[in-house]
């Protein structure tokens, strides 16, 4: 077998491992010795040493691999056929089940750090599924989404949009040279490919519609570029004074405005739904905890805390 694709092998277990993938046979009796031979269980496809490999076993282990292969833009390494079923399963899996006995009669279960992860990934695993339990029967109703639309379409309205160019020279000097020219009645997108130094110069200074994002992290320009693009004095084709930038001094156009407008109630349903389905799943989960929270004993030793 290529070692590539064994080390690909060796991963993918490490990986839905730290997951908490609740489909890996192996974490099935947490690391249990094999007690001599068994009784072939139903659907067995293979037997190595004392354990035993089942078909779910092995389908299990092939739909993990395709996920990792998937993931990593691999589509070519996925098992797709039976026969790369059938030499997945004695190459690859065989070999893992053949190191697992070996990690067992080396005691390595039995190591300290070893057997918190096991309780950990066991805490995890049993926590996951209690809450997909929990959330799997939440829905929500057409009503409600149409009532949540009704009750928000202010909230729902699309952000205006304003379709700007830009003209960046290093110096006011210059900037104002270009200012002129503009004055004189010069096309503003020759000039930005003749004077500009940033990167919307070869599209005649274009940035295309951009919108007045509340959130700073979210923002492409620095907070004077917003306050001047969106200026109520700024009107379509017109263009701005000179203003400093942390890279140069800066003259925009207004080319066009889209207004802010409501969305239709198709365009947002999904969006809809799975907001409201997130919130629902939140809230059960929420009372699940403070249920039992509220039958369980819990003592916080605040003093033993390094």
């Amino acid at each position: 077998m290529p070692k590539h694709r064994f080390m690909l092998f060796l991963l993918s277990a490490v990986i839905f491992v730290s997951c908490g993938c609740d489909k890996i046979p192996l974490l099935q009796g947490i690391f249990q010795k094999p007690q001599g031979l068994q009784k072939a269980p139903y659907g067995a496809v293979a037997k190595v040493g004392g354990l035993y490999i089942t078909q779910e076993d092995l389908d299990s282990e092939v739909k993990n691999f395709n996920e990792l292969v998937t993931a990593q833009q691999m589509p070519q390494n996925k098992i797709d056929t039976r026969e790369k079923k059938t030499a997945y399963l004695k190459n690859d899996l065989v070999r893992k089940y053949i190191l697992y006995q070996e990690a067992l009669d080396r005691g390595i279960e039995n190591r300290p750090e070893i057997a918190r992860a096991l309780r950990d990934a066991k805490v995890s695993l049993l926590v996951t599924e209690l809450l997909r339990e929990e959330t799997a029967k939440i829905e929500v109703s057409s009503k409600e989404i149409e009532n949540f639309y009704n009750q928000n379409k202010e909230l729902l309205k699309e952000p205006e949009q304003r379709r700007i160019f830009e003209i960046v020279t290093p110096s006011e000097a210059e900037a104002k040279q270009v200012y002129i020219e503009l004055l004189r009645g010069g096309d503003f997108s020759a000039l930005a490919r003749q004077y500009s130094k940033a990167a919307s110069a070869a599209k005649g200074g274009d940035l295309g519609f951009i919108a007045l994002e509340f959130e700073p992290e979210k923002r492409s320009k620095f907070e004077k570029f917003y306050e001047v693009a969106f200026s109520p004095s700024l009107e379509t084709g017109g263009i701005s004074n000179i203003f400093k930038g942390p890279d140069g001094y800066y003259i925009i156009k207004l080319v066009e405005i889209k207004k802010s407008q409501v969305q239709s109630l198709s365009e947002l349903w999904d969006n809809i739904k799975s907001w409201l389905l997130f919130n629902a799943q939140q809230k059960a989960i929420t009372d699940l905890a403070d249920k039992v929270a509220r039958e369980t004993k819990v003592e916080v030793y605040d003093n033993k805390i390094e």
